[in-house]
């Protein structure tokens, strides 16, 4: 095998969920050259895999916005070129979506995908040229993993390892407080934060607060107001971000992309699910892991407190 193709292109939380399975095939065929094309807000975690020899940036999410530019052809043009110099032994696409199978179509070699049965886009599978059936109520990380392993010819093994390693910052002693999410049905409420934000200050831990969009950093500006000795996290590129989660004595987060770095990491952490279900998309790693989870009811800030002194 001398040459492998991955695609998943977004979002952050599908990005790291793919990363043991890249740790995987590099296992397996140790010298391929592994090329992986994904989102360009994505691009510098993935260039932090080891396992990683090209990191291909798309932009679909911009180029949606501007498809009457000149300027947005000229960007689809040249990532065309820079799929077509390589044939590939194979063409991964583990996003299966239309818009990632048509990326896939544009690539030179065997493409493997899941089978209509195993995705939500069904069509997409008209797109691959090997289709693998790959049960939907598996995790998200086992998913990847088993499409991997079966486009490749293995079977993965036990161990998740999402291969990243990043040199942390210092011996500080604070809690990332991972509050922004996706859709407003998933959000803890933010006097709970407040409160977990207080009693964290009591055991002497610093609060930081990365936030994403601008009413992230308004929230984040009112509950560190309200919880002495916090601060809100600059706005950073990735991968500076990577490092202040691979840094964290503590994370506690809602569903969201971070959260799912922080477990990559190994970094102790509770998940609070309110509208999503922790068994497709919960936080896996080799760290300490605690899902506090409610469909009906979000969790109280008691019921997470103690979840918290559980990991301590």
């Amino acid at each position: 095998m001398d040459n492998i193709l991955f695609i998943k292109t977004s979002s952050l939380g599908d990005v790291v969920h793919h990363m043991p399975a890249v740790t995987d095939a590099r296992k397996h065929f140790p010298d391929a050259q592994i090329a992986w094309v994904v989102e360009e807000a994505f691009a510098p975690l993935v260039g932090m895999h080891p396992a990683v020899d090209a990191v291909i940036p798309v932009a679909t999410r911009r180029w949606r916005k501007h498809l009457l530019k000149r300027e947005t052809w000229a960007e689809i043009a040249t990532f065309r070129k820079l799929l077509r110099p390589t044939v590939f032994d194979r063409v991964i696409d583990a996003q299966g979506l239309i818009r990632s199978a048509i990326i896939a179509r544009g690539a030179l070699g065997e493409r493997h995908g899941y089978d209509a049965s195993s995705i939500k886009e069904a069509f997409a599978s008209r797109f691959y040229d090997v289709r693998h059936k790959v049960s939907r109520t598996l995790h998200a990380v086992e998913r990847n993993r088993q499409l991997t392993g079966r486009s490749l010819g293995y079977m993965p093994a036990t161990a998740i390892d999402y291969g990243l390693q990043v040199e942390t910052l210092s011996g500080d002693r604070y809690a990332l407080l991972l509050h922004g999410t996706s859709r407003v049905s998933k959000e803890w409420p933010e006097d709970c934060w407040i409160e977990l934000g207080r009693w964290l200050h009591g055991k002497g831990f610093e609060c930081v607060l990365p936030w994403g969009t601008g009413l992230e950093k308004l929230r984040a500006e009112r509950i560190v107001a309200a919880v002495p000795g916090s601060r809100v996290l600059e706005r950073q590129p990735l991968d500076a971000t990577a490092k202040v989660i691979a840094g964290a004595s503590l994370v506690v987060g809602v569903d969201t992309g971070l959260l799912h770095l922080a477990a990559a990491y190994g970094v102790p952490l509770l998940g609070i699910y309110v509208a999503s279900d922790p068994g497709l998309t919960g936080p896996v790693g080799a760290g300490e892991i605690v899902v506090a989870s409610g469909i009906e009811r979000a969790p109280v800030a008691s019921e997470a407190i103690a979840a918290v002194e559980r990991l301590l």
